[in-house]
């Protein structure tokens, strides 16, 4: 890896766990407060395990957008998969500031469906830049798998 190697991958790790930063500038208020005297399904995980999910699961993005970064943006393909990476990482953001900042449990299962299909979209288009990019991105589609179903359960108990 070359120096500018380097600093692309320091760059891409911050800017991923700073969304994750400021999406927790919405989120951590709330958990003691709005979130905890709502109805929730039996599979919620504890408060404890989001911390350490999130901050991996940025860890990975930083490390998947990077990959893509490294190819060139010049180069076919890494322009527009570098394009949806970030619009994915802003509706993530965005999750956070309409679930917990608003306590809006309908907003938060509109957009994380929204945030689903970037992902997707995401996984798809880095697939065709870094296969091992693509694979990245995996955990965090199963993770925001499992929290839209539990948005959708705490919307149907808390409704």
């Amino acid at each position: 890896m070359t120096g500018t190697d380097i600093i692309k991958l320091i760059i891409s790790i911050v800017v991923c766990e700073a969304a994750g930063g400021i999406g927790a500038i919405f989120t951590t208020p709330a958990i003691p407060t709005w979130y905890a005297g709502l109805k929730k399904p039996t599979f919620t995980p504890p408060n404890s395990a989001f911390m350490p999910i999130w901050l991996t699961l940025y860890l990975l993005m930083g490390i998947a957008v990077f990959l893509v970064w490294q190819k060139g943006l010049g180069q076919e393909g890494v322009t527009i998969a570098f394009v949806i990476f970030w619009a994915q990482l802003i509706l993530n953001v965005l999750w956070s500031v309409i679930f917990f900042g608003f306590k809006s449990l309908f907003g938060g299962m509109v957009m994380i469906l929204l945030l689903w299909i970037a992902i997707l979209v995401n996984i798809i288009t880095f697939f065709g830049v870094s296969p091992t990019a693509g694979l990245l991105l995996i955990p965090y589609i199963i993770w925001v798998s499992i929290a839209a179903n539990l948005n959708v359960q705490l919307w149907r108990l808390n409704r």
